[in-house]
């Protein structure tokens, strides 16, 4: 793949073999970061586990401690008192038939995250296929379909992120931006790994964390050395 001179100059900065420890990668990361606007920072993590088995699954979701550095605009679907309690929480939009009409019918997505009442999943199953590919449905273990939608409402606008294993056994997630610095976003990878090795399939046999890398929306990763997250 061709890539572009301001990426083959951030590669240049470092040596894409050594595994760094966490302090010394995300500062080479973010040495890398050269395009003008905030960049983000993900980190994505090879996991040791099979994704085609249901026991070895890894899927959940955290609080990061200083966010994401992203507004998050939230629809709730839910009914009677819970609609004022989702909109004093802040969230954008608030329904319940008629929200689904509007998604189904005008292919409305003005939306990040997505959360319901139990009572609403009958009506959101509808919503499954467009929904579902774009990783908006909401899900008990995600903390996304809950009772309490206002806390869920309030969690997701400070910064809480979902992880799943995509088809390849990697995660990957977010962990803030640029202009964090790197002692906010060590300490929002440390919570979303200390997530991760917590969420660790009884099923999973061998080494658990495979490798992580870091790195900015427009740069090369860079590798985190996994030995200290190996339970």
């Amino acid at each position: 793949m061709k890539r572009g001179k301001k990426y083959n100059e951030s590669q240049a900065l470092f040596d894409r073999v050594t595994l760094h420890d966490i302090t010394d990668g995300l500062g080479v990361c973010l040495k890398t970061a050269k395009a003008k606007f905030d960049e983000s920072v993900e980190l994505h993590v090879r996991l040791g586990v099979d994704s085609r088995h249901a026991d070895q699954q890894v899927r959940g979701a955290v609080v990061l401690p200083n966010g994401t550095g992203k507004s998050v605009r939230v629809l709730v679907f839910c009914k009677g008192d819970n609609v004022a309690a989702a909109q004093e929480a802040g969230a954008e939009h608030v329904g319940a038939e008629d929200m689904v009409e509007r998604i189904q019918k005008e292919g409305w997505m003005e939306f990040d995250v997505v959360i319901a009442s139990p009572d609403m999943m009958g009506l959101v199953g509808r919503l499954g296929k467009i929904l579902g590919p774009r990783g908006l449905m909401p899900n008990p273990k995600a903390g996304t379909v809950t009772p309490d939608v206002a806390k869920a409402v309030i969690d997701a606008k400070a910064g809480k992120i979902e992880y799943r294993l995509d088809k390849t056994n990697i995660i990957h997630c977010p962990i803030g931006k640029v202009s964090f610095g790197v002692e906010k976003l060590q300490e929002n990878l440390a919570a979303l790994m200390d997530a991760i090795v917590k969420a660790k399939p009884a099923a999973a046999k061998g080494q658990y964390v495979k490798s992580c890398v870091v790195a900015c929306t427009m740069g090369p990763g860079v590798k985190i050395n996994p030995s200290r997250f190996i339970p």
